[in-house]
């Protein structure tokens, strides 16, 4: 059954061309991807985030139970830090990945992408046996609204007399908006939660708030904006955001079983924590030591072409790869792609072609960072 975020009717209402997309009915554009695109990498953008999931972990051992559930060690971060990380089975396999702020000493947010909030929240239900915890799904309760661009921040400063500037990248906060009386949540109270977060490469903030403020937060947000030019932006415009920063999509780019990857071949070793113990360490140190997995990385097209999901990577003949994303990217004006490449064929500026519907079009290596 399809599902709908609360500003679902204002989409409608703002000639929002719609899509299905982790079982929610979300906006694709409203003017266009490129249009979108660009006032977020030139100014600012605000997008419905509210299909992600919001997850609460609370109790006296909820750092030592999400340590071991997640490669990160959260016994080292601070409160009101949010971490990017993510949940493996027990081979060290991608489920998902997730940001997840400390909110206090023995308090978590978790927020896990559409397609794996419920599976999320019953994997985790399912390893707290034993830990002192309570974990609460307050997906259906509460909304996302993302701001970003570099406009983001003055934007959003114009809504509260909180210092926006005070919160630092990845940090978050609990703050009031002027003129609006939010009701009382599980989260923040009559607050709202913000954190610079984002899903762009851009600077920006991510507002968590009840569904019933929704409505009007997104309107007041867009007339803050509307001198920096602001756009609503739909999901098309976030997947090319996301492609020219290198950023993984959960579902696409790996999946515990159609593109089954570890932290190490996606390219996220850094947010491992290796001095404890957490589920999948074994093998994941095993493949650290071999070195011999196949690593997430950039193509940069040479030729004319849009490279997609699928496609082959070639060296001297020889399939070497295959890309899991692909797209036309608005600021370079030319093909990019994410994908997997053998080892040997990693090195960045290694000249290759990708093979698009029987033409062979050359390409190079990069970084999955394809726009600084």
């Amino acid at each position: 059954m399809m599902k709908y975020t609360a500003l679902h009717d204002v989409h409608v209402k703002m000639g929002a061309k719609m899509t299905e997309f982790g079982g929610y009915h979300m906006p694709l554009w409203y003017t266009s991807i490129i249009d979108e695109h660009k006032a977020v990498r030139e100014s600012v953008g605000m997008f419905d985030v509210s299909h992600m999931g919001d997850i609460l972990v609370e109790g006296p051992d909820a750092t030592e139970f999400l340590s071991y559930v997640l490669p990160t060690d959260f016994s080292k971060v601070k409160v009101m830090k949010a971490s990017y990380t993510a949940f493996m089975n027990h081979r060290g396999v991608l489920i998902d990945d997730t940001i997840v702020t400390k909110l206090g000493d023995d308090s978590y947010l978790l927020v896990p992408n559409a397609a794996t909030a419920e599976q999320i929240y019953h994997f985790i239900y399912s390893m707290a046996g034993g830990y002192d915890v309570e974990i609460k799904n307050l997906t259906q309760k509460l909304s996302c609204i993302a701001v970003q661009g570099r406009n983001a921040q003055n934007t959003l400063q114009k809504l509260t007399d909180y210092d926006l500037g005070s919160i630092g990248f990845f940090e978050a906060a609990y703050i009031d908006l002027k003129g609006v009386d939010i009701k009382e949540n599980e989260l923040a109270g009559k607050r709202v939660f913000i954190s610079r977060t984002g899903y762009t490469g851009e600077d920006g903030f991510e507002i968590v708030l009840p569904n019933e403020n929704a409505e009007e937060v997104w309107y007041k947000i867009l007339g803050a904006g509307e001198g920096y030019g602001i756009k609503p932006c739909g999901l098309g415009a976030r997947d090319t955001l996301r492609m020219e920063k290198g950023f993984l999509l959960s579902g696409q780019d790996f999946h515990p079983l159609h593109e089954p990857r570890t932290p190490l071949e996606a390219g996220i070793s850094w947010i491992i924590d290796w001095d404890h113990e957490f589920i999948g360490k074994e093998r994941l140190a095993k493949m650290k030591a071999e070195k011999k997995y196949d690593l997430f990385r950039g193509i940069l097209l040479r030729g004319r072409g849009i490279p997609r999901h699928g496609y082959e990577i070639y060296k001297d003949g020889e399939k070497i790869g295959y890309l899991t994303s692909g797209t036309m990217s608005p600021i370079l004006n030319v093909g990019i792609g994410l994908g997997y490449v053998k080892r040997p064929y990693i090195k960045v500026g290694t000249e290759v072609q990708v093979n698009i519907r029987g033409r062979m079009v050359p390409a190079e290596i990069r970084k999955p960072k394809l726009v600084k």
